[in-house]
């Protein structure tokens, strides 16, 4: 029997930040922390809740749905029709992904009236993009054709980069209808791009439309390898729709290869993705695809009962592009329990809606099923029409399974019928095909192909191992004899091995004196950095100032934040890790200092309510750069109330401060400095960060962002700091 899995979660495509969407909690985390700083109701906040609600509507979207109810109601409020259309087109792809796809169309519709409203071309393109991806899921395959064909042409005419996710829908509606010339032409054309642009997930995307199009041709291991390097592609990038759809399509080959119980295993793991994310149609696909497991093991009752379930949830979300596969895969369950009436029935109805949405793969094989049943019933004129329908069908679009069965059924009539010239002309063609299918030589490809970069540097160093053992031998063999042999490859062996464990202890010993130097050097790289000699000198200048004015209580404080904050910072700078509230005391009082002589900014320092200070310990020396940064260069030329504002909270585990400030920017900053100069304090905590994730076993990132991306003024640094909990909370 027949299974199919085809990309039919496209719509992800279908808009340009989607390849940021997965994988990327810094600039997640970005857009929260600016969402909570940008309380003013206007353009920016609503861009900001549509870009958030883009990020969650494939992992959790309910909380996109929260979203996008605040940036319509706020759009509508200020007459913003662009951010409208584009919450109304998010709303359409949480309802594509749960396979309720006419309120879906319905959303798209009303997005792409509101852009054509205002002229918005790329709002346009996408709009079609993501109607011809629904028309495709509900098996309407021309009308998807021409919509992935409209977006297309204004993408060209815009010079979108966008471009090769409508060709890839494009040659996947193609591969459909069994158009494969068209299909690969057009799916290669948009790897082609993909690769130019290096967006993996378009890249990952075509290599698994790819291997649909090589499996329905019977390149099996060529299949095999386009969805092997997809599935890795995606585990990078976190992307479990997609995982879900690799996973599906290598337990058809797992299936082919006759290993069930790998591909029930795939096809189990690609089930619970699916239903994790609501996904109805995938659901549908992958339990198809376990019916016809349990088909091959014989216990049909079981497959009948999964195709019914299949069958069900398809025509609740009317997929009509799937039902004939599982309507084949039924009535071919029931030709083997020999109820010829029900296979027929549902063989039927397979041809029929074959017919209406033209999909030639399921009406080839509801002929054979036909011819089979009518063969079985000695009604051969019948049974070698339907046959030769299917030869052509599938001889015509490449479809080389269904051209061995068909071959297969038409040397059975022939022979029947006494026809034996026929019969032996199509039992060669069925032999010469069913042999390219599932030759030997094929099958361990595909296994070789499963494993080939597990065990490639394993087998090459055992390669290498022999041939010098072999030369050994060799060398050694003409004159000793062959006790001496066995001792002399005892000690070569025992020689080799102390050789080896001793390269791997010197090596060993070697990195760890060279952590331990590069931690040392960062550490003093970091302590030069924060406590400056201009740093120092100034703050001495300002005292020796104070004293001469005879500012004697202004003196005595400044002077007691100076030796205070100077004895922090050389404790802590000892300690691998210090208390949070140390930290926090040795920022305030850094601040009080450089603002005590002339009030140059402002600044606050905000601890959220779940995070106690004095139970956590963090690396010493992270925040001070930055704020000493935006100090020196965020306000340069700059009139007006300068901020300088320090955030601390959790997010998943996970300890985020953030530095915002109000100044120029650190675009406008770099463009003052030398373009090759690259910042002393990224530089440095990037190194330091890199050692203690290792060290803490704990995530350690740094964002750095012009806050003009928000149509605001300033710098924002995201800092994701490793810590401990301390052992005296």
């Amino acid at each position: 029997m027949r299974i199919t899995f085809r990309i039919i979660l496209g719509f992800l495509l279908a808009n340009l930040v989607w390849t940021s969407a997965f994988g990327q909690t810094p600039i997640l985390d970005s857009l929260q922390s600016a969402l909570e700083l940008h309380t003013n109701q206007d353009t920016i906040r609503v861009n900001l809740l549509n870009d958030l609600a883009f990020s969650f509507f494939s992992r959790d979207i309910p909380k996109s749905l929260e979203y996008l109810s605040e940036s319509e109601e706020l759009a509508d409020a200020i007459g913003f029709k662009k951010g409208k259309a584009r919450s109304i087109y998010i709303k359409g792809i949480t309802e594509a992904i749960q396979s309720n796809y006419d309120q879906a169309l319905q959303y798209y519709d009303q997005a792409q009236k509101l852009y054509e409203s205002i002229n918005f071309k790329k709002g346009i393109a996408n709009s079609y993009n993501a109607m011809g991806i629904t028309f495709r899921n509900k098996g309407e395959l021309r009308d998807a054709i021409e919509n992935f064909k409209k977006a297309i042409e204004i993408e060209e005419e815009i010079g979108s980069d966008n471009l090769s996710a409508s060709l890839l829908n494009l040659g996947a509606a193609y591969e459909g209808l069994g158009e494969f010339d068209e299909a690969i032409s057009n799916l290669n054309k948009a790897l082609s791009i993909a690769e130019a642009n290096q967006n993996e997930q378009r890249i990952s995307y075509s290599m698994n439309n790819l291997g649909n199009v090589y499996r329905k041709l019977g390149n099996y291991p060529l299949a095999q390898e386009h969805f092997k390097k997809s599935l890795y592609m995606n585990e990078i990038l976190g992307d479990s729709i997609s995982m879900a759809h690799n996973l599906g399509n290598i337990a058809a080959i797992y299936k082919i290869q006759k290993n069930y119980d790998r591909a029930m295993e795939s096809f189990e793991s690609s089930l619970g993705i699916y239903e994790r994310i609501n996904s109805k149609q995938g659901v549908a696909n992958t339990l198809n695809g376990i019916g016809t497991i349990y088909e091959e093991k014989k216990a049909f009752d079981k497959a009948l009962q999964t195709y019914f379930k299949a069958l069900e949830i398809s025509k609740q979300i009317d997929a009509s592009g799937e039902i004939p596969f599982i309507l084949n895969n039924i009535g071919g369950t029931y030709l083997k329990l020999n109820d010829l009436e029900n296979a027929i029935s549902y063989f039927s109805e397979s041809e029929k809606i074959s017919l209406e949405i033209e999909s030639v793969e399921t009406l080839s094989g509801a002929y054979i099923g036909q011819s089979r049943i009518f063969a079985k019933q000695k009604k051969y004129e019948p049974a070698l029409s339907k046959a030769l329908k299917a030869y052509e069908i599938s001889t015509t679009s490449g479809f080389l399974n269904h051209q061995k069965e068909a071959s297969e059924m038409l040397s059975l009539i022939y022979e029947a019928t006494g026809n034996y010239k026929e019969a032996l002309k199509n039992h060669k063609q069925y032999k010469l095909l069913d042999d390219s299918l599932f030759n030997k030589e094929n099958i361990e490809k595909i296994a070789q192909l499963e494993y080939e970069y597990k065990y490639k540097l394993e087998l090459d160093s055992a390669n290498i191992r022999e041939l010098k053992l072999t030369k050994t031998v060799l060398d050694t063999s003409q004159d000793l004899a062959k006790t001496r042999q066995n001792y002399l490859w005892a000690i070569i062996g025992i020689l080799l091995i102390s050789i080896a464990l001793g390269t791997l202890i010197f090596i060993e010993k070697l990195k760890n004196e060279k952590s331990k130097t590069k931690n040392v050097i960062v550490e003093q790289k970091l302590l030069r950095s924060q406590m400056t000699p201009h740093f120092i000198f100034n703050s001495l200048s300002v005292l020796q100032g104070m004293i001469l004015n005879k500012e004697e209580g202004k003196s005595v404080n400044y002077l007691s934040k100076f030796s205070k904050l100077l004895r922090i910072i050389l404790e802590n700078s000892r300690d691998k890790l210090v208390l949070l509230s140390k930290e926090i005391t040795a920022m305030e009082n850094y601040l009080s200092l450089h603002n005590l002589e002339d009030n140059q900014f402002r600044f606050s320092i905000h601890v959220a309510d779940q995070i106690d200070p004095t139970a956590i310990k963090i690396p010493p020396m992270l925040i001070q750069p930055f704020v000493e940064n935006a100090i020196e260069h965020a306000f340069h030329g700059q009139s007006g109330e300068n901020k300088i504002d320090i955030s601390l909270r959790m997010n998943q585990g996970q300890l985020i401060c953030t530095i915002s400030d109000n100044g120029i920017g650190i675009d406008s900053q770099t463009g003052n400095r030398s373009k090759t100069k690259k910042s002393l304090a990224t530089t440095i905590t990037s190194e330091r960060l890199k050692i203690l994730s290792k060290d803490l076993k704990m995530k350690g990132e740094i964002s750095i962002a012009d806050k003009s991306k928000f149509n605001e003024k300033g710098t924002l640094v995201t800092l994701t700091i490793p810590y401990q909990q301390s052992q005296e909370s």
